[in-house]
This record gives C-alpha cells, sequence and structure tokens, in this order.
C-alpha cells in the first residue's frame, strides 16, 4: 500500500533531489536482490526526496514487467516509507496498465510514464495512453516527455483536467519553448523534473522555469557531490556549478558520449570504481572498456579529492 497520496507525492518530489538506483545483476544477468537493496539503503542514508526504481538508470527497457515488479518491492521494503519510491512504467498500453498495477500492489508510491516502445503515434494517441494508465491506478502519474512521446502543452493540459493523479511532468527533450509553454500554461498544477542526460548540466537554466528538482544518475556512487550540486544551484551559486561542470561534468559527459548507450553503463562503472559493483548492464548495452574507465577514475577521484 502506498505511503504518499498522489498530492502528498507531488509536493514531497518537489523539495529535493532524486536518483534513480541502478539495478543489481549477477554475470549471466540476474537481478540481485540483496546488493540492490543494500545500495538502496546506502542512498537512503544521504537526503534524498524520491527514489525511481527500475527507472532508465535502471534499466527499465530490459526488464520483465514481472521483474520491474520485483525490483520496485525490494526499493519499497528498503524505504519502508521513509521517502517515495517511484516505479519505472512503459511500453504499449497494455503492458503498461499492467506494470502500474503491479507496482501500486507491491507498494510503489507512483509511476514515471516512460515513452512507449518504438512507435511515434499523434497527440491523441499519447493522450490515450497516458490516460489509460493514470486510469489504471490511484497512483500518483509522472509523464517523462522525451524521444517518440512528447506531448504538447495543450495535449497535456487536458489529460490533467481528467486525470487528478497526473502529477508530474519530467522533461527529457530540452526545448525551452515547449517547456515555458507548459509551465506558463499549468503552473503549479505539476511537478516538474528535469530530466535530460546528464541532469546537472541543464540544472540551473531550467531551475528559473520551475523546474525545482531533477534525477541524479551520478548519486549513484558521488552522493555527496551531487548533493552539493543541488544545493549550490538552489542557492544560485554560480561560481560552485561552474566550476564542477567545467571540473567534472562536462568531462564525464564527454566520456559518457563515446559509446552508445553508455549513459547507463558509465553509472555502473562508476559504482565499481567506489568499490559497489552492482554487476554489468544487460545486452544489448555494452560497459566500458578498461581504458575508459580508468579515465573514469580519473575524474572521481579529482572531484572527491
Amino acid at each position: 500500500m502506498s505511503h504518499f497520496s498522489p498530492n502528498d507525492l507531488a509536493r514531497q518530489l518537489g523539495q529535493g533531489l532524486l536518483s534513480f538506483p541502478v539495478t543489481h545483476f549477477d554475470a549471466q544477468g540476474a537481478f540481485q536482490e540483496g546488493p540492490y537493496r543494500d545500495h538502496c539503503g546506502w542512498m537512503l542514508e544521504r537526503e534524498l526526496s524520491g527514489l525511481f526504481a527500475a527507472g532508465g538508470t535502471g534499466e527499465f527497457f530490459s526488464l520483465t514487467p514481472a521483474e520491474v515488479a520485483q525490483v520496485v518491492a525490494a526499493a519499497v521494503a528498503q524505504s519502508n516509507g521513509r521517502i517515495p519510491v517511484i516505479s519505472g512504467c512503459g511500453y504499449g498500453t497494455a503492458i503498461a496498465t499492467g506494470i502500474a498495477r503491479d507496482a501500486e500492489k507491491v507498494g510503489a508510491d507512483g509511476l514515471l510514464l516512460l515513452p512507449p516502445y518504438l512507435m511515434n503515434s499523434k497527440q491523441e494517441g499519447l493522450a490515450a495512453h497516458i490516460e489509460a494508465v493514470c486510469r489504471a491506478t490511484g497512483l500518483g502519474v509522472i509523464v517523462y516527455n522525451r524521444d517518440n512521446a512528447i506531448v504538447n502543452d495543450e495535449t497535456l493540459a487536458r489529460l490533467c483536467d481528467r486525470n487528478p493523479n497526473l502529477i508530474g511532468f519530467k522533461d527529457g527533450v530540452g526545448d525551452i519553448e515547449l517547456m515555458t509553454r507548459i509551465y506558463a500554461r499549468m503552473g503549479d498544477r505539476l511537478t516538474y523534473i528535469g530530466g535530460l542526460p546528464t541532469a546537472e548540466t541543464f540544472a540551473t537554466p531550467y531551475l528559473t522555469m520551475g523546474v525545482t528538482t531533477y534525477s541524479s544518475a551520478i548519486f549513484n556512487f558521488m552522493p555527496e557531490w551531487a548533493l552539493a550540486f543541488y544545493r549550490a544551484v538552489r542557492a544560485g551559486d554560480q561560481t560552485h556549478v561552474m566550476d564542477q561542470l567545467r571540473n567534472f561534468v562536462l568531462p564525464y559527459i564527454a566520456l559518457r558520449d563515446r559509446g552508445r548507450g553508455y549513459a547507463v553503463s558509465i553509472v555502473k562503472a562508476g559504482m565499481r570504481i567506489i568499490g559497489r559493483d552492482a554487476g554489468p548492464v544487460r545486452s544489448p548495452l555494452t560497459d566500458l572498456s578498461a581504458e575508459e574507465e580508468a579515465e573514469l577514475r580519473a575524474l572521481i577521484e579529482r572531484a572527491t579529492a
């Protein structure tokens, strides 16, 4: 049973930093619940406003619906109501609504609705998909605007009118005009989350548009750094923000961009470097090379010295 109503969830998520734990696999690719729960517990020793289980960084796209429920249940058990746990949700409408119902059964507090698999569709189709997920559950739903699932401000407004449990909007597009139109139309009706990879790069300009929080994948392996960066953004400390962008974030992004699919792989490499190995990524992703991991190690050591 959820510990947070949709309205409570919206308020909670907007108050601080969010993170997406990686999902732990063994060498054969099987989910490792014990290490995963240990990692969630380690993250929860720090100040977070929400934990997104089986999200993009958690390799949602490589999990079966049953595994999504298993991963989310493990995060719920570890959090035990301390902060909300939001489950990844996605694929076609029939699968997404099933994932939504299963997430509610295992105690999730909300859903992050990722784009449907592969297909491009009109606004009417996207609206029908989002509404079906909202009506399949009493949980708060956050729409992730990115790739092949970009809703405009008019579609979003109609969905909010009909679905009170649609409580959040996560932007993974970077279209400043669209984000401005959405915030101008919806205002405080939604909680806004920065979701561009890597979110720290865009945190300051997005704050001026009402996006008070973002999801930090870096928190998985540099939690104190991630929190200090978030606090600097909120405090308007541009000196600290720009220093960290130059010295860590931008070189990190350059390394991430060396290989397709490295957005998750580089986080798992960071986990190995700090001694909290989460196992390999599942195919079709590939792990960083030894040389690339050595470069990441040097970056992390400089940033945390």
